[in-house]
């Protein structure tokens, strides 16, 4: 049986066969039982979670609340989200109680994109500045990177496991295999609030500038063929 604990003293270096182990164990467990067994393996203060607070990040963020309340949500604040974005996480903050910190970009950097309308003909450049770049200021202080990723959202998520290594941090996805279905029912049986958007067509919501409505994430960059900012690959 896989000793958890060990996990502490191998990472960045964790082996394929010690991911394997930890997938083997966490496959079997609930959703909620999985973020349970992770502060049992890990510290919080190893842990990062992140939330783009949209379309239905309630679903993620009510789970976390119930397990551990000490733990942070950080929020990428790209400087050209909805104000229906910046509403829900507010909504969600005070409803849920989150311990919620925004990073952003250099002042500098966010400012030549905004000048440049980079997203108009580089949208990966814009996201490796307005996403990327931010994130990778602080992962360095974790160990875990967990997100809510499930696998029917896009191609390239399908791929993914419970646990990855990616670069030199452990990705942790706890919602990787729910179906739209259950996440949608569960949503539904404990009156979860939807992104104001979604009502008006929008069921994947990044930057103001390059979402339009559409179904899953068809409607990300405006139906260019990207369809990740780059977090996540």
């Amino acid at each position: 049986m896989f000793e958890t604990t060990s996990v502490k003293k191998v990472i960045p270096n964790i082996s394929e066969a010690e991911i394997k182990a930890l997938n083997k164990t966490y496959k079997r467990l609930s959703a909620t039982d999985r973020i349970i067994q992770l502060y049992k393996d890990f510290e919080v203060s190893e842990v990062m979670l992140t939330s783009s607070f949209a379309a239905t990040s309630a679903f993620l963020l009510k789970l976390f609340s119930e397990v551990n309340k000490n733990q942070t949500v950080f929020f990428i604040d790209t400087g050209y989200h909805f104000e229906e974005t910046l509403k829900y996480k507010e909504e969600l903050t005070q409803r849920y109680g989150l311990k919620v910190a925004s990073i952003s970009a250099l002042k500098e950097e966010h400012e030549f994109t905004t000048k440049d309308e980079t997203w108009t003909k580089h949208p990966d450049f814009c996201c490796s500045i307005n996403k990327v770049k931010p994130l990778d200021i602080i992962k360095n202080q974790y160990k875990v990177w967990v997100s809510g990723l499930m696998e029917w959202q896009s191609d390239h998520r399908s791929t993914l496991d419970v646990f990855e290594l990616r670069g030199d941090i452990l990705k942790f996805y706890p919602l990787l295999d729910i179906s739209k279905q259950q996440r949608d029912a569960y949503i539904a049986a404990h009156d979860l609030p939807f992104h104001p958007l979604v009502a008006k067509g929008y069921n994947s919501i990044g930057c103001k500038h390059c979402t339009v409505p559409g179904d899953d994430r068809n409607g990300r960059w405006n139906n260019n063929p990207k369809t990740e900012c780059g977090l996540h690959l």
